[in-house]
């Protein structure tokens, strides 16, 4: 580790965690986890309102989980790796395990 404390190293998982910590954008991550998606289709499938999409996906790419590319008209919303889609699979698959 480096830095002056112990956990300096842990502040980019943090930030991380952080960008991740809404329900919808945990969603998000998983709807792109199967491919590329415009906004459209986000709120198609999430059933969300177009601005609350918008709104978590700019986070989401100011945190670098996500990357935006120009289809026409439309930008196609993809995952910048898919390290990030494992997380959210595993965090979703933990939470529905329940107590131990």
């Amino acid at each position: 580790m480096t830095g002056t404390n112990g956990y300096d190293a842990f502040e980019g998982a943090g930030d991380l965690l952080r960008a991740l910590s809404a329900p919808i954008r945990l969603a998000i991550v998983s709807e792109l986890a199967e491919g590329e998606r415009c906004v459209h289709e986000l709120v198609e499938k999430l059933g969300a309102p177009q601005p609350l999409v918008s709104q978590h996906l700019r986070v989401l790419r100011g945190a670098g989980v996500v990357r935006g590319s120009r289809r026409g008209r439309e930008i196609a919303y993809a995952l910048v790796d898919d390290h990030v889609a494992h997380i959210v699979a595993d965090a979703v698959s933990h939470a529905g395990e329940g107590p131990s």
